[in-house]
C-alpha cells in the first residue's frame, strides 16, 4: 500500500481544478464514465453513526439541553446495546452545548459514544480534553472550490494546515477524525490520496488512530459502476483503503440528499469498504438533510439479515417526539416514520390485505416497529377496504375477523358512498369510522374497550 501511494504526490496547482466538464454550474451536473470497475469488500462490522447533535443543528432551531439528552437516550434506547449505532457527534460551542454533552457523558452509555465537533484551534481541544471526549472532528476542506475560493490558500498551504492541525490534536491525546468536506468535487488522486497518506503516516507514527470522513457535501456522489472521480463513491472508498491504506474501520462515509442519493450512495460506501455511515434521525440537516437514521437501520438489517439486539420499536418512538415536542412535521409517507407509510387507499389492494396482510405489506411493521399496517377508506375503498380497516384498526385475527360479505359492512359502505355522491372530497376519517362500527357492530367497540381496561 505505501509503494503504491507513493505513485501520488501533492498536485500544488497554481489555478483550481474545478471539474468545469462535470460541474458546469449553468446547468446540471454530468456523470462521466471510465468504465473501470473496483471490487466490492464490504467491511466484516459494519456501524452507524450519528450527527443529530452537530450537522442536523444546522438546518433547524437549536434542540434546547432536555431535548438533546432525551434524543440521546432514544439513541441508546435504539441501539440496545447491539453496538451498532457507535457515535454520536456534539457542538461544543455554547454553554447549553457543553452542558448537554457531559449530561450525557455522565449516563455511562457505551453506545452511542460522545464525541465531539470543533474548530481546529488551541482553545477547542483544550476544551475537549478537559471533558474528556476521546474522539473530534474537524473540518478539512479538500475541492478546490473550497481551497482556493474560501480559504484563500493553495493546496500545499492547505495541506500543512491541516496536518498542523492533526498533530495538535495527537499532542493533546484526541483522536482525530479530519471531515474531508466536499470530497466529490476533489481531485482524488492530486490532493485526497498524497493528503491522506500522509494522515496515515501520522497515525503510524502516533499509534494514534486517525479516522477519515469522506463527506459529500453537495450530494454530488454517484453509487453506478464504472463512474469516474470525482463523483464515484466506490472508487473513493476503494481508493482510501487500498491506495492510501486507510483501514477499512477508520473510513466513515457521510452524505447528504441533494441529488435523492443518499442512501444508495451511504449503502455502497459500506459495499466498498466504508465501516461507519454518518447519519441524522429523520434526516435532518444542511438543505435537503444527511442520510436518515432509520433508513441506514433498515440498510443494515437487509445487508447483515439482523439488527441484533435493536429495539427498532424505539423509530416510531423518535419520530412521535419529534412531532409532539418539536412540532417537527414528518412527512405522513415517508418510508418507515410517516404515519401513512403502510397506508393502503386502493380497494384492490384492500382486498389482499383482507385475505393475507403480507400480500401488500412488505414486512410486519407492526412487531417491528409498533405500527400496524393502515387502510384508508375512500370513495374507492369497496367492501374489502371497509372490511380491512375494521380489522387493521381494531387488530382483529383469525375467526374474529370481519368478512366483506357481512351485511354490517353494507350498511357502512352504504353511508361511504352517500357522502360521496353529497360531494365529499376528503378521506373518511377514524372517528367516524369508530361511529359506524359502535353503531353497527357494538360487540367490537366492547372488546376494544375491555383490552384498553
Amino acid at each position: 500500500m505505501k509503494n503504491c501511494s507513493a505513485r501520488y504526490k501533492l498536485d500544488n496547482v497554481a489555478n483550481p481544478n474545478l471539474y468545469k466538464d462535470i460541474f458546469p454550474y449553468d446547468e446540471i451536473p454530468k456523470i462521466i464514465f471510465d468504465r473501470v470497475q473496483v471490487p466490492m469488500d464490504i467491511p466484516e462490522e459494519i456501524y452507524i453513526t450519528d450527527t443529530t447533535f452537530r450537522d442536523g443543528q444546522q438546518s433547524r432551531p437549536p434542540y434546547t439541553s432536555k431535548q438533546i439528552i432525551r434524543i440521546f437516550d432514544y439513541l441508546h434506547q435504539l441501539d440496545n446495546d447491539s453496538g451498532i449505532i457507535k457515535q454520536t457527534e456534539f457542538f461544543l460551542y455554547t454553554e447549553k452545548d457543553r452542558t448537554a454533552a457531559e449530561k450525557c457523558m455522565e449516563k455511562g452509555y457505551e453506545f452511542p459514544e460522545v464525541t465531539s465537533w470543533i474548530r481546529a484551534n488551541k482553545e477547542d481541544f483544550k476544551l475537549v480534553k478537559q471533558m474528556g471526549i476521546r474522539e473530534t472532528g474537524m473540518l478539512m476542506s479538500c475541492s478546490d472550490y473550497h481551497i482556493f475560493k474560501k480559504l484563500k490558500m493553495t493546496r500545499q498551504e492547505a495541506v500543512d494546515l491541516y496536518l498542523s492541525v492533526v498533530k495538535e490534536a495527537l499532542n493533546n491525546g484526541i483522536h482525530p477524525r479530519c471531515h474531508l468536506e466536499d470530497i466529490t468535487r476533489a481531485d482524488f488522486y492530486g490532493f485526497v490520496v498524497p493528503f491522506v497518506t500522509k494522515l496515515m503516516e501520522l497515525s503510524r507514527e502516533a499509534n494514534v488512530p486517525i479516522k477519515i470522513r469522506a463527506c459529500d457535501t453537495l450530494g454530488l456522489g454517484v453509487s453506478y459502476s464504472g463512474v469516474a472521480v470525482p463523483r464515484s463513491v466506490q472508487k473513493i472508498i476503494h481508493g482510501l483503503r487500498t491506495i492510501c491504506g486507510v483501514p477499512s474501520d477508520l473510513i466513515e462515509w457521510h452524505g447528504h440528499n441533494d441529488f435523492y442519493s443518499v442512501v444508495d450512495n451511504s449503502t455502497t460506501a459500506w459495499l466498498y469498504g466504508a465501516s461507519s455511515i454518518n447519519t441524522s434521525i429523520l434526516g435532518i440537516g444542511e438543505r435537503t438533510g444527511n442520510c436518515p437514521l432509520e433508513a441506514m437501520v433498515f440498510e443494515y438489517a437487509q445487508l447483515k439479515g439482523n439488527t441484533k439486539n435493536m429495539n427498532l420499536h424505539v423509530i416510531t418512538e423518535l419520530a412521535e417526539y419529534f412531532s409532539r415536542e418539536m412540532k417537527y412535521d414528518v412527512p405522513t409517507r415517508t418510508p418507515f416514520v410517516g404515519k401513512e407509510f403502510n397506508e393502503t387507499r386502493a380497494g384492490i389492494h384492500a382486498d389482499g390485505i383482507l385475505k393475507d396482510e403480507e400480500i401488500y405489506n412488505a414486512f410486519n411493521t407492526d412487531k417491528i416497529l409498533g405500527k400496524p399496517i393502515v387502510v384508508a377508506v375512500n370513495q374507492y375503498s369497496g367492501h374489502a377496504g371497509i372490511a380491512a380497516w375494521i380489522n387493521t384498526y381494531y387488530r382483529l385475527e383469525g375467526n374474529n375477523k370481519i368478512d366483506k360479505k357481512d351485511k354490517r359492512v353494507n350498511e357502512i359502505k352504504l353511508w361511504v358512498d352517500e357522502q360521496y355522491k353529497l360531494g365529499r372530497t376528503t378521506m373518511i376519517g377514524n372517528n367516524e369510522l369508530e361511529m359506524l362500527v359502535k353503531k353497527v357492530m357494538p360487540e367490537i367497540m366492547r372488546k376494544k374497550e375491555e383490552r384498553a381496561s
